[in-house]
């Protein structure tokens, strides 16, 4: 057994997606999927504002995905949105500050769907939150988790909406956030009314340092295959 460090990438099937918008743009993305198994459940992910450097490959949702079909057999879906670059390649399009944005959030939804994806939610990271909160509402999704949600671009109108929407919503909310704190967050989300408001004491908006990203990790999987939390920090395939 080794230990679970920043750089481990366990074992899994991945493959390189395309999504297509309906409005005519060409996504792209990763597919992770437990290496022998069917998922149980799925993460589909939205990255920080890619014009302060967001992008599917921002550390904690490669590390979901480097980590989670093996250790709560996970599928996890990770994709540039609009005019976003990273390793894997460039996305179409350009950033429309959360609008256009729609159709991204919705062709992964249509792809999670058309791969027979099971129990698919949302995993939103800053500038993903807002994307979640505004364009997730889709009978598909089954909760949302967000990560420092910002609160930028969500209105009342939409964390009424989730209200009625009836999924339950768990945000995670750093210390020392940058942008929202945790007893303002209490306040601004109280629209809706299942939101669970979850304070990490020392966090800071980019959960840096390995205790940030297991303490997120193990948080979401506890909502989402809550038989797999607290997660191993030791794994046969680790070296």
């Amino acid at each position: 057994m080794g230990e679970i460090r920043s750089d481990t990438v366990l074992p899994a099937r991945r493959e390189d997606v395309e999504l297509h918008t309906a409005d005519g743009v060409t996504l792209v993305g990763e597919l992770a999927l437990p290496a022998d198994r069917d998922p149980v459940a799925t993460l589909v992910t939205l990255h920080p504002l890619p014009t302060a450097g967001g992008f599917m490959d921002s550390h904690v949702l490669r590390k979901a995905a480097n980590r989670l079909p093996a250790l709560a057999d996970l599928a996890v879906l990770r994709f540039n949105t609009r005019g976003t670059e990273s390793p894997r390649g460039r996305s179409g399009g350009t950033f429309d500050a959360g609008g256009a944005e729609r159709y991204d959030v919705a062709a992964a939804l249509e792809f999670a769907e058309f791969r027979d994806l099971p129990h698919v939610w949302l995993l939103g990271w800053s500038f993903g939150t807002d994307l979640a909160l505004v364009h997730g509402r889709d009978p598909l999704v089954e909760g949302l988790l967000l990560l420092s949600p910002p609160l930028r671009w969500s209105t009342e109108d939409d964390l009424r909406a989730w209200a009625e929407f009836g999924r339950p919503v768990t945000a995670l909310v750093p210390e020392f956030d940058d942008f929202l704190r945790p007893e303002e967050a209490v306040r601004r989300f109280a629209p809706l009314t299942q939101a669970e408001v979850v304070p990490v004491a020392g966090a800071r908006h980019l959960w840096v340092g390995e205790s940030a990203v297991r303490r997120v990790l193990d948080e979401v999987v506890a909502r989402v295959v809550p038989a797999r939390s607290p997660l191993p920090t030791e794994h046969p395939a680790a070296p």
